[in-house]
């Protein structure tokens, strides 16, 4: 799953746009997040892990890594 994905499924599960998102995490960090600049990463694959982890901590998400468990 890409970083683009991720954040699109984020924002659908919560219902809301991705200019939504922008301005929610300018709002809660000292970083500016602007529509443009958050749609040309995503278009050109560039967006930053830990702004994905971000704007899922914001969303009341967290990233969680789980081993599979081999079933022998």
């Amino acid at each position: 799953m890409t970083a683009r994905e991720f954040v699109k499924i984020l924002l659908a599960k919560e219902c809301i746009t991705l200019k939504e998102l922008a301005k929610l995490a300018t709002e809660n960090s000292d970083k500016k997040y602007t529509l443009d600049g958050l749609s040309h990463k995503m278009r050109l694959g560039t967006l930053r892990f830990n702004d994905v982890e971000y704007f899922a901590k914001l969303l009341g998400y967290e990233i969680v890594l789980k081993k599979y468990q081999d079933e022998d």
